[in-house]
């Protein structure tokens, strides 16, 4: 009986003493090994197009108009009104700015009085001559003293049709205290104010003409003799990349820009609509035709191993090395001579990181054909 005591007494010392091994053992039996997580390493891709357009260079540009006309009075004087801003769309003959009138009209006064005396000498000249005539018939006068009074009357009339000129040249000055536009467009600038006083010939307004535009690039001198031949000119705006216009060389300046040492170069784009603005950031993009197709691929794609030239491509989510023979250099390109067909996905940046078989996850937003960027026309 008194051992039946002891031995329900020891009893509970003895669970709490075997339980933490019984629960260790207890969970070493149910856990099992985690399984090991694959490596999927994102990589950029292009899928490798063929294309017998070869893009020999591209430049930033900004559009500009073709003609800007720089507006100023005619006269001098000082400005009263300004009925435009920056930005404004005019017509042509809308006023865009005024001159205080007031000396001019006076000069103007003064003209007009002095042609009314001109025209009163004349007037006089003409009497006096009809006068002597009637005499010389007479013989009443001496023939010198009539073609004296042909000589007034000759000097009246000239001096009646340079009072005539005169006034007719300080109306003019008068309309000029008005300044209009000549040609359809924008306001561009304005380099005076209300209050201003200016000279004659001075530009006031900045107006240009938006019907024709143009991009404006600058050439590096070794590329200038080049560009010029080219016949190829891609622009695309940089608000609107997906929009491919025809562009042409129109002019390419003679003279470097001292500051820049570059050569300005003006492409046209007769196919430009409302939605180019001057102003814009623009791609030009210069290409000519090769005589057979080419693929090519960024430099960032090749992975040199030893003496071998090679690429990654993906097949099925993984990749595979394969060899490749680069046929020269295209700008930030290589063009693969082989090794690689259309339609395979290469991969272009952390090509040192792989291994063959590697699964790999793309990113979508580089997959796009590279040699279709020179395609578009």
């Amino acid at each position: 009986m008194f051992a039946l005591k002891n031995l329900r007494a020891a009893a509970p010392a003895a669970i709490k003493t075997l339980l933490p091994t019984f629960l260790l053992v207890l969970l070493a039996a149910c856990s099992k090994d985690a399984p090991k997580q694959e490596d999927v390493r994102p990589v950029r891709a292009i899928v490798v197009g063929s294309s017998d357009i070869d893009v020999n260079a591209e430049f930033a540009g900004e559009v500009r108009p073709r003609v800007e006309s720089r507006l100023g009075f005619r006269v001098g004087g000082k400005i009263v009104a300004r009925k435009v801003d920056v930005g404004s769309v005019v017509k042509r003959g809308q006023v865009l700015m005024q001159l205080d009138p007031q000396d001019l009209q006076l000069s103007q006064t003064q003209a007009r009085a002095a042609l009314r005396a001109a025209e009163t000498q004349r007037d006089l000249a003409r009497a006096e001559l009809k006068r002597y005539e009637e005499l010389r018939k007479q013989n009443f006068v001496s023939q010198a003293v009539l073609d004296a009074r042909k000589s007034a009357f000759s000097s009246a009339q000239a001096n009646v049709d340079a009072a005539r000129a005169g006034y007719s040249a300080q109306s003019n000055q008068a309309q000029y205290s008005t300044l209009a536009s000549d040609i359809d467009g924008v306001v561009t600038a304005i380099s005076a104010e209300v209050g201003q006083v200016v000279s004659p010939g001075t530009p006031v307004v900045s107006v240009a003409n938006t019907s024709d535009k143009e991009i404006v690039i600058s050439l590096p001198e070794d590329k200038v003799d080049a560009m010029r031949k080219m016949q190829d000119v891609t622009v695309r705006m940089w608000a609107n990349p997906a929009v491919a216009m025809r562009g042409k060389i129109r002019e390419v300046s003679p003279v470097a820009d001292p500051a820049t040492r570059t050569y300005p170069v003006r492409v046209s784009i007769p196919g430009a609509g409302s939605d180019v603005k001057l102003g814009m950031t623009a791609r030009v993009q210069f290409a000519s035709k090769s005589a057979t197709p080419q693929m090519r691929v960024p430099l960032t794609a090749l992975f040199h191993e030893k003496s071998s030239t090679a690429v990654w491509v993906v097949e099925k989510g993984a990749v595979r090395l394969v060899p490749v023979q680069v046929g020269g250099t295209s700008g930030n390109d290589v063009v693969i001579a082989s090794g690689v067909t259309p339609g395979q996905t290469v991969v272009t940046a952390g090509v040192n990181k792989l291994k063959n078989g590697q699964k790999v996850k793309l990113l979508s937003e580089q997959m796009a054909p590279v040699a279709a960027a020179g395609a578009a026309k």
